[in-house]
């Protein structure tokens, strides 16, 4: 449904998106992550015509984003990272009003506009202002502002900021919702249980550039060890003797903690314990954990703060 290729933006000496590629087909989701400063809402801004891209394309359903840029920007809908609402007008009036901008009028706008409010959940509140609503209604109405041209491409940039779990849950719903009736989304996010929950493929970027690009399995499988055993234990181990006799991988040990990465749990823990056990080692306390998309990113992006 959405292509990109090799997209590059600069400004001045920097280059904040170079050369990005990728694609996003109906019915799915794809999550874009990065650190800040990665260039994924330059990245979004570009894959919606808001920012011309220096090089590179961008195609809709075959056809080049730049052959009728304004036949192309009918097709996406933007919900954009900071809230963009009209503030003294009513919700079903801020509808109404971008509905407008992309050519909706009479009836069918009025149809529009109230079926994007049922769907978020403020068909009661269609006659009150935003200013009146909480951050999670701000958020759901952002984002019916974004549906109400019926596009057939969602780019979400950081649409549950702020806002309570129970917003947080029906919006993922309204997305799943969305996935389900054949639309193809972009969703940007920091919080990585969101994409474990939505997403069918990530993406993500460092300083500009596509780093991994996979499904979450695919991506599980770039780390060391898919899996973890956690002992707290007396002694010091030999661990490169652990891991060459007990056949594991990326030992250490640290603070009275042995974690010891692994391939398979299951298959794997009993060797270990019984080689601790039979070398003196008492052990206090074991843990498992699996490797998860915070793990992963911090594999792949490090731990460096950034801003």
């Amino acid at each position: 449904m959405l292509q990109a290729n090799q997209l590059t933006k600069t400004y001045g000496d920097h280059t904040v998106v170079a050369g990005v590629s990728l694609h996003v087909t109906a019915g799915e989701i794809i999550g874009l992550l990065g650190p800040n400063g990665a260039g994924k809402t330059t990245t979004i801004s570009m894959l919606c015509g808001l920012t011309p891209a220096d090089s590179g394309t961008v195609v809709i359903d075959g056809k080049s984003m730049h052959d009728d840029i304004n036949a192309a920007k009918r097709r996406i809908g933007l919900v954009p990272q900071d809230i963009a609402l009209y503030e003294t007008l009513s919700a079903i009036r801020n509808l109404e009003t971008f509905g407008a901008l992309y050519g909706l009028r009479g009836g069918e706008l009025k149809q529009r506009a109230g079926d994007a409010l049922e769907m978020v959940g403020l068909a009661d509140r269609a006659g009150d202002k935003p200013a009146t609503f909480s951050g999670g209604m701000k958020r759901r109405l952002n984002i019916a502002c974004a549906l109400v041209h019926n596009p057939d491409i969602l780019l979400l940039d950081e649409p549950t900021v702020g806002i309570d779990p129970q917003s947080r849950n029906a919006i993922f719903d309204n997305l799943e919702s969305l996935k389900a009736r054949g639309k193809a989304l972009i969703y940007t996010t920091h919080y990585m249980e969101e994409v474990e929950r939505l997403c069918d493929r990530v993406v993500i970027m460092d300083h500009g550039r596509v780093i991994a690009s996979d499904t979450l399995a695919g991506l599980y499988r770039q780390l060391p060890a898919a899996q973890s055993l956690t002992v707290e234990l007396e002694g010091t181990v030999n661990v490169t003797a652990l891991s060459r006799e007990a056949g594991v991988k990326n030992v250490q040990q640290q603070n009275g903690r042995l974690i010891v990465g692994m391939d398979d749990l299951a298959a794997t823990s009993a060797p270990v314990l019984a080689w601790l056990a039979a070398r003196g080692h008492r052990v206090n306390h074991i843990a498992s954990d699996r490797a998860n998309l915070e793990s992963l990113f911090l594999n792949l992006t490090g731990r460096q703060l950034r801003d």
